[in-house]
C-alpha cells in the first residue's frame, strides 16, 4: 500500500501529527516542543491571541512561515458562539481553516453534536474549511461529511484525560465509512496511543496536553512524532490477521529424531 500525502482543504501535509499550543509552562517550551514534533499544523485558541500584550501573544513566538495555523473555537458553548469566534479567527489570521469546537460541558468537556453540526453547516456555507471536534459518533461523522466538512475529529477519550483510545470500536466505524480524513483528537496520553490510532487507519492525530504537561515536553514531542510515523507504516504494511492458535515461525520439518 502506497503512502499518500494528507490533503485537507486543498493543502498537502507531510506530517500527520498536529500539535496544540495550550498548557505549556512557557512560550519557549511551547516553541521548542512544536519544533521537535516536526509538525506542520498547529492549533491556536482564538481567545488566547493577545494583541494588547505582545510578549503574551503566542503568535509572536512561532514562525508563521513554518506552520499552518489552525484557529479553534475553544470556549464556545453554542453554535452561535462558535460561528462568531470562527469569524474572528478568520479576520485575525486571513485564512479559512477552523477547528470547530462546541463544548457546553465544563466537567468532561464533551462536544455537543447537534450544535457542532449546526455550526458546521453555517460555516461551510460561508467558505470555511471546517475541522470539527466530535464525540466518536459514526452517524454524526457522516452527517458532517455530508455537510461539507474537511475532516472529522473524533475523540479518543475526554480532553486532557490521557486515557488513550476508549472509543476504538466507534472510531473504526468512522474510519471505514469516511471519505474525508479522520483525525483522532483528545485523550492521547502517550506515544503508544498515537501509534494505535495510526495503526487503525486514522489519517492523523492531534496532541496537546500530553506533550505540554510532560516532564520533558521536547522529548515527548519527539516521541509522538516517531510513534505517528511508526503507526502509519504499520497500517500501510497490512498487518497479519490475529489468530486464536499459535503458528511456528521456524519450520518443524527435519527436526532431529522425528520422522
Amino acid at each position: 500500500m502506497d503512502d499518500e500525502k494528507l490533503i485537507i482543504g486543498g493543502k498537502h501535509f507531510k506530517s500527520r501529527l498536529f500539535v496544540g499550543t495550550g498548557k505549556y509552562d512557557s512560550m519557549e517550551a511551547m516553541a521548542a516542543s512544536i519544533a521537535a514534533a516536526e509538525t506542520e499544523m498547529v492549533t491556536v485558541a482564538i481567545r488566547r491571541v493577545n494583541l494588547n500584550e505582545p510578549e503574551k501573544n503566542l503568535l509572536n513566538h512561532l514562525d508563521f512561515s513554518a506552520y499552518h495555523f489552525l484557529p479553534n473555537t475553544a470556549g464556545a458553548r453554542t453554535a452561535e458562539e462558535a460561528i462568531r469566534t470562527a469569524k474572528l479567527g478568520r479576520a485575525a489570521s486571513d485564512q479559512d481553516f477552523v477547528k470547530l469546537e462546541v463544548i457546553p460541558d465544563p466537567k468532561y468537556l464533551l462536544p455537543d453534536g447537534p450544535e457542532t453540526l449546526k455550526a458546521a453547516r453555517a460555516l461551510v456555507k460561508e467558505g470555511f474549511v471546517v475541522l470539527p471536534y466530535i464525540q466518536a459518533d459514526p452517524i454524526l461523522a457522516l452527517q458532517l461529511e455530508e455537510a461539507g466538512t474537511a475532516t472529522v475529529m473524533p475523540l479518543g477519550s475526554p480532553i486532557g484525560s490521557h486515557r488513550g483510545i476508549l472509543t476504538r470500536a466507534n472510531i473504526e466505524i468512522i474510519i471505514e465509512q469516511a471519505s474525508i480524513p479522520v483525525v483522532v483528537d483528545a485523550g492521547l496520553g502517550k506515544p503508544s496511543h498515537a501509534a494505535e490510532a495510526m495503526e487503525m487507519g486514522a489519517d492523523a492525530v492531534l496532541v496537546n496536553t500530553a506533550i505540554a504537561r510532560a516532564g520533558d515536553p521536547v522529548r515527548m514531542a519527539r516521541g509522538f512524532k516517531l510513534a505517528v510515523e511508526a503507526g502509519r507504516q504499520g497500517y500501510l504494511s497490512v498487518p497479519s490477521t490475529p489468530l486464536q492458535v499459535a503458528t511456528a515461525s521456524s519450520p518443524i520439518e527435519g527436526v532431529v529424531g522425528r520422522n
